[in-house]
């Protein structure tokens, strides 16, 4: 198993430049699509506290509809926003890496580096 993994979006050109840069850097990830396979709130919490940052770091704002359900307001619980980032995989921003040296969200793609 590699000690590398990306949870991936095919369709994000960030997420496909940085599966790219670490194929170029002779890591072969795990790589997860987590459109298709889902988060748990846990395993949210958990990557974002291995990444240092609140969860709501890992928030995707554009094309989806974290405003319309209320999750942009700062008054909004990390629980809610782990559920609402479980219940609806395409809230999560992309690529997240986990490698031997962290976690973290890899935009721009080229941050993957300080994770191998």
């Amino acid at each position: 198993m590699s000690d590398c993994v990306i949870y991936h979006n095919p369709a994000c050109g960030t997420s496909r430049n940085t599966l790219a840069l670490l194929r170029e850097k002779g890591v072969e990830p795990r790589v997860v699509e987590y459109l298709k396979a889902g988060w748990t709130e846990a395993q949210l919490k958990t990557l974002a506290a291995r990444a240092g940052v609140p969860l709501r770091a890992f928030l995707r704002l554009r094309g989806t509809r974290a405003e319309g359900l209320g999750l942009t307001g700062e008054g909004v619980s990390e629980a809610t926003l782990a559920a609402a980032m479980a219940k609806e995989p395409i809230l999560v921003d992309r690529p997240i890496v986990e490698g031997p040296r962290g976690v973290a969200l890899c935009r721009p793609a080229e941050r993957v580096l300080d994770l191998i």
